[in-house]
């Protein structure tokens, strides 16, 4: 019997007046607290509610988009496709002959006797260094994304349908919250996905709105495809539908106006949990990554109960409610840390590291007094 896949109603996109009505009832509770002179990190400020209200409408077209760009980028699949690595292996050999020319003018002078040889190097890589790796990152997502669908490892699955019942669906919600727990994980441990990510931790407040304050550049950040899953007999179906629970349990937990709630917070995410997931406090840091369970950050070492008052934010914090800046901040400062790399390796560092190295790493190479995010030396006056 053939199984014919149709695509589900996103119970996410189904909740949306439900996320709407709780924010009206958190604002109405936090106007009353504020007028006792309460807490006001989890109040809402127009520009801050607005940013991440747009943040989360273009997170529902992205994967709309996306995926028919990135399509005909494919290795191998067209010449467009072929094209665009053939540019970024072309891109990353100059980028090495460069650093050959540089290294050989360098010898035996110091940063006061630099050649003109050796500024052209640098300015040559600091151009096609970037490219290649930009250029090389959308050819090889372009290409795993559309090999890792549901619908295509589902045709290769290992284990039996599950069919779609109630023990199915558990399957799938729990298999879904394992591999977003990786994911997630990753995304505060790698700097290429902590720039996607990182769109959804910019903001200064903690309040329902927080919540849709999503990446809009998911298929560049998922490192780990969820639908492996389907390999196991969970159907692509029920893994759609686990996403959109995951996601709607996943909106309550942003806020303050909740406080702890005991036994069940030692399986469940909560919003004690997650306040500690959006602090910046340096005990906070990278911990309880969970979705719906935090069973996982237990076993594996991240989870940190909530004791001080959280701070929320970045550890720098960007200061801007442009959703486009708030979109592209962290790439930026990616791009032009591998703009001054001099070797492949500091170059791959500051794309595959943490975050936290990054900034340690520019410090300790260009000294304290060196603002936290560089500048593009392209865009210096943008």
């Amino acid at each position: 019997m053939r199984l014919t896949i149709t695509k589900p109603r996103d119970p996410a996109e189904a909740a949306v007046p439900f996320y709407f009505a709780a924010m009206g009832i958190e604002y109405a509770v936090l106007r009353g607290r504020r007028n006792r002179q309460e807490t006001q990190a989890g109040q809402y400020e127009r520009r801050d509610t607005l940013t991440s209200l747009s943040m989360g409408t273009i997170s529902l077209l992205t994967p709309v988009v996306l995926p028919k760009l990135l399509k005909p980028l494919r290795l191998g699949r067209s010449r467009t496709g072929r094209a665009l690595a053939a540019t970024a292996l072309a891109l990353g050999a100059a980028t090495t002959a460069a650093d050959i020319w540089d290294r050989r003018n360098s010898q035996g002078i110091n940063d006061e006797g630099r050649t003109d040889e050796q500024s052209t190097a640098r300015q040559i890589a600091s151009v096609t260094g970037p490219g290649a790796l930009a250029l090389g990152a959308v050819s090889v997502v372009a290409t795993v994304s559309q090999a890792m669908t549901g619908t295509r490892l589902w045709g290769k699955r290992f284990l039996p349908d599950l069919g779609s019942g109630p023990l199915a669906l558990a399957a799938a919600m729990v298999s879904w919250d394992f591999i977003y727990y990786w994911n997630h994980r990753l995304m505060h441990e790698v700097r290429y996905l902590w720039a996607s990510h990182v769109v959804h931790h910019s903001s200064e407040r903690y309040n329902l709105s927080t919540a849709l304050r999503q990446p809009v550049t998911d298929s560049f950040s998922n490192t780990i495809p969820y639908g492996v899953a389907c390999l196991f007999g969970i159907r692509p179906k029920l893994m759609s539908t686990a996403r959109g629970l995951n996601l709607i349990y996943q909106f309550w937990v942003h806020t303050e106006t909740i406080g702890k709630m005991g036994a069940p917070e030692a399986v469940l995410n909560s919003p004690s949990h997650h306040r500690v997931h959006h602090g910046s406090n340096r005990q906070y840091l990278d911990r309880n990554h969970g979705g719906i369970l935090i069973t996982w950050d237990r076993l594996f070492g991240t989870f940190e109960p909530e004791v001080e008052p959280v701070t929320y934010g970045l550890t720098t914090n960007i200061r801007t409610f442009r959703p486009q800046r708030v979109i592209s901040h962290e790439f930026r400062d990616m791009l032009a840390d591998v703009a001054q790399s001099t070797t492949w390796r500091e170059r791959l560092s500051y794309v595959f590291r943490g975050p936290g190295w990054a900034l340690e790493n520019r410090r300790a190479r260009l000294g304290n007094t060196v603002p936290d995010a560089p500048v593009l030396p392209a865009v210096a006056a943008a």
